[in-house]
């Protein structure tokens, strides 16, 4: 989700297999909730001798590797021992960051082997607890009561015969002036009841728990090719689809296509369906919407088979204000997980901001990356609303234009200090997990190793290209698509962040928005989809798709993102069921029939897709290929660089078709292995790709190792070829 620049535009109106005595999970919860973020506790931190935060006295590889952060030196090193010391707090009690997230393992409901059960809540604003459900007929019986421990724990034990797999369950909670009913912070299946719309947390303790058949798993991403992708909306018919459907529909096509990850949103539980999953409420619990938690844990298992790595969209940026759903008041309280002042709330989001300086927020949102690690087998995440988590504003209205810009102070260090300490462990419990920050202040560092003084993710999303190519589609004529800024925007970016490139998001196509491809046929596509009709609109439209997808995806230094639909050129635009579309499923699913149908241009497009992705990600760290510009001229229009064996080049111009047009490359014989021109991908065939491609000394460029490669250019197309 695109934070500073875009709202919000909605409202939000399997017990484990450890043991509930674990006890590194008793220890590290005892030590995480028995006065830590006191000033006691801060002052210990503070009080380490220099020898322990050495950060301070030593000059980071990030400061090293870009000069011009070297004012900034101190703020970095500060931030960097900030994170160093924090870790240094959370682990006084254990080995590391891994072992102490596992609040999951102490808090919430869980099933020991003699099948007696044992609940746990942090809850130090409630006066009593008691849990009410089917098994109590939903009225308070003392059976069920907690009792109160040390640090604000809440705990019950209860006889194997007290609760049952499948059973509804709410805790009543009591404080001072109130009561009210809550889910656990901690519940690992929530679901809503279909006639009143009521959310419960359900006990899920199956007798036959799921049996993985793909145990380990080790993605090959290089480079990373993403399929966004929406569980929901993947469906043909208007309604909400399931996990096992788009196992059984989408996932074959994702493997066709050619990608190499899927990157799911909405997972997390959220109370309304039009949030698009951002308004989260219950964060260990996997949407019920789409199915069960097997469901979900069959579909990972069946793209690890296929060698497809699935990336989850987490939401720790902010969460929805329902306080009968979600975290808000959970014991009566304000600053339980929030802030409980005037930060408590988000204004454009219209949800709560947690408190990232209390180290139970800290136990929490950790134990919740390595929760879905471990229990469902994510091999990474996409963090959203990173920009929203960096700055007290938020980043709201601000134009970062400068390095200052970064370290005037009005950066949270206690929201960068989890990031960082969330990327330790994500990799400490899986060394390939794959982290992506979706980030658009640019803040330096971001996507380099926390021990080069970085926040750790691996890569952040180059959210700044998909706004280039709206930009230039609404507001420039063709003949002002010039190559030099084009190639400028795709790569420009730090030489030691990885980036993942994308033409559009699920961002791009929200209400008030088009895709691309509408943006650039708009209603034409109606009338003249079919094959055989050569509207000009149409065939305009279907070459600078083609275009723009591939000069993305030739440039990337890291990954590339699709959403699912757009690789075929999916009309229209996303819009969920809401009061305002009159609860319409329409646009809220992707036409695959459109796809399918051999009458019509869209299978061209994903025919296309398809060719250029494999292609690319055929080469073996392709993302980490020099690009090595051997041609730009403006006013021909024209654009060619080269990656590897692989030569791009590129005629933007909408009328100037180009014979024998030479750009200057290395010496050899070459040999066409795409074009956009060709029928297969709704192309005129204008270009003979059995041809090979000679260069021609010229005596000039010999010294310097380059030739001419000459070619013939049809206007609106893109040609790739390989050095034999």
């Amino acid at each position: 989700m695109k934070e500073s620049t875009t709202p919000r535009r909605s409202k939000a109106g399997k017990a484990t297999a450890a043991k509930a005595t674990d006890t590194k999970a008793a220890a590290t919860s005892k030590g995480a909730v028995k006065g830590t973020g006191t000033k006691a506790s801060a002052a210990k931190s503070e009080g380490k001798s220099s020898s322990q935060s050495p950060a301070r006295h030593k000059v980071l590889p990030i400061i090293k590797n870009d000069p011009w952060l070297e004012p900034y030196a101190d703020a970095i090193n500060g931030r960097h021992a900030d994170a160093e010391r924090k870790e240094a707090d959370l682990t006084q009690a254990c080995r590391d960051l891994s072992e102490f997230a596992n609040a999951h393992r102490y808090f919430g409901l869980h099933r020991a082997a003699d099948g007696a059960w044992t609940f746990r809540e942090w809850a130090p604003n409630a006066t009593s607890i008691v849990l009410v459900g089917d098994f109590s007929n939903w009225e308070e019986d003392p059976r069920y009561s907690l009792r109160r421990l040390d640090g604000g724990v809440w705990e019950g034990t209860f006889a194997r015969d007290d609760m049952h797999h499948g059973d509804l369950y709410k805790m009543r909670v009591s404080w001072a002036g109130g009561s009210g009913e809550r889910i656990p912070a901690y519940a690992d299946r929530v679901v809503q009841d279909p006639q009143t719309k009521i959310f419960s947390a359900q006990v899920w303790a199956p007798s036959k728990p799921y049996r993985w058949k793909v145990k380990q798993f080790t993605p090959d991403t290089k480079p990373l090719l993403i399929y966004e992708c929406h569980i929901g909306m993947a469906q043909q018919t208007e309604g909400v689809g399931s996990y096992d459907d788009f196992r059984e529909n989408v996932l074959p096509r994702v493997i066709a296509d050619g990608y190499n990850a899927i990157q799911i949103m909405a997972i997390q539980e959220h109370p309304y369906y039009g949030s698009f999953g951002y308004h989260v409420s219950n964060f260990y619990a996997p949407s019920s919407r789409f199915g069960t938690p097997d469901q979900l844990r069959a579909l990972i298992d069946a793209a690890h088979a296929a060698g497809i790595a699935v990336i989850m969209d987490l939401v720790h940026s902010h969460a929805v204000k329902n306080e009968n759903e979600g975290l808000g008041r959970l014991d009566g309280s304000y600053d339980l997980y929030f802030y409980g002042d005037g930060r408590r709330e988000h204004s454009a989001w219209d949800s709560l901001c947690f408190d990232y300086g209390k180290n139970e927020v800290l136990h929490f949102l950790l134990s919740n990356c390595k929760y879905w690690l471990e229990e469902y087998h994510f091999d990474g995440f996409r963090f959203d609303g990173v920009t929203s988590m960096l700055y007290y504003n938020h980043g709201l209205g601000q134009a970062f234009g400068g390095y200052g810009d970064y370290y005037n102070g009005g950066q949270d260090t206690n929201a960068i200090t989890y990031l960082t300490l969330a990327n330790k462990l994500i990799h400490q419990v899986n060394p390939h997990a794959i982290t992506i920050a979706e980030e658009m202040s640019g803040m330096p560092g971001l996507a380099l190793p926390v021990a080069d003084g970085g926040i750790g993710f691996d890569y952040r999303m180059a959210m700044g290209i998909p706004d280039y190519w709206i930009k230039t589609i609404k507001e420039k004529k063709d003949e002002d698509w010039h190559p030099t800024s084009i190639f400028w925007e795709l790569t420009n970016r730090r030489a030691d962040e990885k980036t993942i490139s994308y033409v559009e998001s699920h961002d791009q196509a929200l209400v008030g928005d088009k895709t691309v491809i509408f943006r650039l046929i708009d209603k034409e596509m109606y009338w003249h989809m079919m094959v055989g009709d050569n509207d000009m609109t149409v065939a305009r439209g279907m070459a600078l798709h083609k275009m723009i997808r591939l000069v993305t995806l030739a440039t990337i230094n890291g990954g590339y993102l699709n959403f699912m639909g757009n690789e075929f050129g999916h009309p229209e635009w996303i819009d969920f069921p809401r009061e305002g579309n009159g609860w319409s499923y329409k646009y809220a699913r992707r036409q695959w029939d459109l796809v399918d149908r051999e009458d019509l241009k869209y299978r061209f497009l994903n025919a296309f897709d398809n060719a250029m992705v494999h292609l690319i990600g055929d080469v073996y760290n392709f993302q980490a290929q020099p690009v090595r510009k051997l041609w730009e001229k403006d006013d021909d229009q024209v654009l060619a660089f080269m990656r590897g064996s692989l030569v791009f080049v590129f005629n933007f111009s909408p009328a100037r078709s180009f014979d024998g047009y030479g750009i200057l490359a290395p010496a050899g014989e070459y040999a066409t292995v795409l074009s956009t021109d060709n029928p297969e991908y709704g192309g005129y065939g204008n270009i003979d790709e059995s041809v090979s491609h000679l260069t021609q000394t010229d005596p000039l460029y010999a010294p310097h190792g380059v030739e001419w490669l000459k070619l013939y250019l049809p206007a609106r197309s893109a040609i790739v070829l390989r050095k034999k």
